[in-house]
């Protein structure tokens, strides 16, 4: 017979008709008379509804008045009965409290969890429309505002309204997971270099030696003439060029026939990239952009992104080895990182330290790397996944106009107004210095072939170096006269197998150098 209140053998037990629960008479009464419902189930509880329980008695004391002992005895149990009451209505409440608190956390928790997806999906719904603003052809009606409020102002109207406090716009950034994607590229291909070796179709020294012209195509504009930038799809055998009359060609070198007229550009085109499996072509201009070029199935290439990221002539354009990332280098002192596929300009980084623009850029054929040369004779490495400046060569004289790491991934080459310079990537020192021309013919073009095992210099004449040791020498195998007549070698590009030479000069023709009786070794490879 334990009470459900005290939990102690009940004097006079009662029974609740409604729970069936056993409690101590005087305290379940009490309880009835305080808050009127069951102290353990909270149901409503009458004296009607309790039973009493009949048991042999105890015997009681005799009554004594409170001076007595037994008198204080008595006193002290009705405290006692006061205080187990109390406790049992507190643990109630406690309880119930508790209940309470942990629906409100949860709830709580629940709203942070919703709050948190809305901002991300804000955010990503704000990301995307800056980019389809920045992408979408401007009508003409609002080009029109534009300008005038332009020319009211006398300011550039802006092209991105999401402004950080620097006034800079801002980038999402270089992610965790594209950081690890360009580390995982990182070591696939170092892993592979350590067991590449020189492939048995390379076009051999004695056969470099003998390299004459074999074909000129006029690919560009007479009355614009120039090329600027080369760049050969290895695969397919596609050559593009970017000119001074505003165009881009994709050329087919096995067909002798072009493929596509890449138009768009207002000023001259500085830089051309393949990307993947030459479907896609990537443009820098003196306009400013950057431009993505899709090709369809019948060769035609047309423009699917137009990027406005750059303040200045955009000089260098270099694709990740992941193919799923490039990077565009310009004369405002920046150079910016863009996701292919969404064309999204995810970092722009800022060199503070100089005022010096960039006038050449090229990823380390492992990725992590990138090397870029500014007009002030200076070449910078950077980490890309820190975005840091971790390495600085000076010894330059003029603005450097092209670099190019070799495959082996040891040796950077940099050409500038005073020649070459071969540098140490392992000891970050500088180990020897061509000096071809005089100190009026600047070196335009500097390019190892996709083996490592030619050097190709273009100024005023092409010349071929085998490629050695740091200790060895560098001896110079082959030299090309400028069949221009312009005095300017602008692009040098080693085809595949280094089977010819591409070369770009001051003129509006494509010129390719090799033996001919080899010309149809790389025909066949298309």
């Amino acid at each position: 017979m334990i009470c459900s209140i005290s939990g102690k053998v009940a004097e006079e037990p009662v029974v609740s008709k409604s729970s069936g629960l056993l409690f101590e008479k005087r305290l379940i009464e009490r309880h009835i008379l305080d808050y009127g419902k069951c102290p353990v189930t909270g149901e409503t509880l009458t004296m009607d509804d309790l039973v009493p329980i009949k048991t042999g008695k105890v015997v009681k004391p005799r009554p004594v008045q409170a001076a007595s002992i037994p008198g204080m005895l008595g006193m002290f149990q009705n405290e006692w009965d006061a205080l187990v009451l109390s406790a049992f209505a507190s643990e109630q409440q406690l309880h119930t409290t508790r209940q309470e608190l942990s629906h409100c956390l949860y709830q709580h928790d629940s709203a942070c969890r919703v709050i948190a997806r809305l901002k991300k999906e804000l955010d990503e719904a704000r990301t995307m429309l800056a980019h389809l603003e920045r992408q979408a052809p401007m009508p003409a009606s609002t080009a029109v505002t534009a300008n005038t409020s332009a020319l009211s102002n006398g300011k550039r109207p802006a092209e991105d309204d999401e402004l950080g406090p620097d006034g800079k716009k801002i980038r999402p950034g270089i992610s965790a997971s594209i950081i690890t994607e360009l580390t995982d590229c990182n070591a696939a291909l170092s892993q592979l270099r350590k067991k590449r070796q020189i492939p048995p179709t390379l076009s051999p020294l004695d056969a470099v030696e003998r390299y004459t012209q074999l074909n000129s195509y006029p690919l560009h504009k007479t009355n614009k003439a120039g090329i600027l930038s080369i760049d050969i799809h290895q695969s397919k055998d596609l050559i593009a060029t970017g000119g001074v009359d505003t165009n881009a060609v994709v050329f087919n070198r096995s067909s002798g026939e072009i493929l596509s007229t890449l138009s768009g550009h207002s000023k001259k085109v500085s830089s051309v990239k393949f990307v993947a499996d030459g479907e896609l072509v990537v443009t820098g201009s003196a306009d400013k952009t950057v431009r993505v070029w899709q090709g369809s199935e019948i060769g035609n290439y047309d423009c699917k992104h137009v990027l406005r990221d750059h303040t200045a002539e955009v000089q260098a354009v270099t694709v990740h080895a992941t193919n799923n990332y490039f990077v565009t280098a310009s004369l405002d002192n920046s150079w910016c990182f863009y996701d292919l596929s969404s064309c999204l300009c995810l970092k722009q980084v800022e060199d503070s330290s100089a005022s010096d623009g960039y006038t050449s850029a090229a990823f380390h054929p492992d990725g992590l790397i990138l090397g870029t040369g500014t007009s002030g004779a200076v070449v910078k490495i950077w980490d890309v996944k820190s975005q840091a400046n971790v390495a600085r060569f000076d010894g330059h004289v003029g603005a450097v106009n092209a670099i190019s790491f070799s495959e082996n991934g040891y040796f950077l080459a940099t050409a500038a107004q005073d020649g070459v310079k071969l540098w140490d990537l392992r000891k970050l020192r500088n180990f020897r210095t061509f000096s071809p021309y005089d100190e009026n013919t600047p070196t335009q073009s500097v390019e190892f072939d996709h083996s490592g095992s030619y050097l190709a210099i273009g100024g005023s004449d092409i010349r071929v170096h085998q490629v050695a040791s740091v200790k060895s020498e560098w001896n110079c195998i082959k030299t090309l006269p400028d069949l221009s007549g312009t005095g300017k070698i602008n692009s040098v590009r080693f085809g595949p197998d280094a089977k010819y030479i591409a070369v770009g000069s001051m003129d509006r023709n494509l010129r390719l150098f090799g033996l001919p009786g080899e010309d149809g070794a790389t025909e066949s490879e298309s």
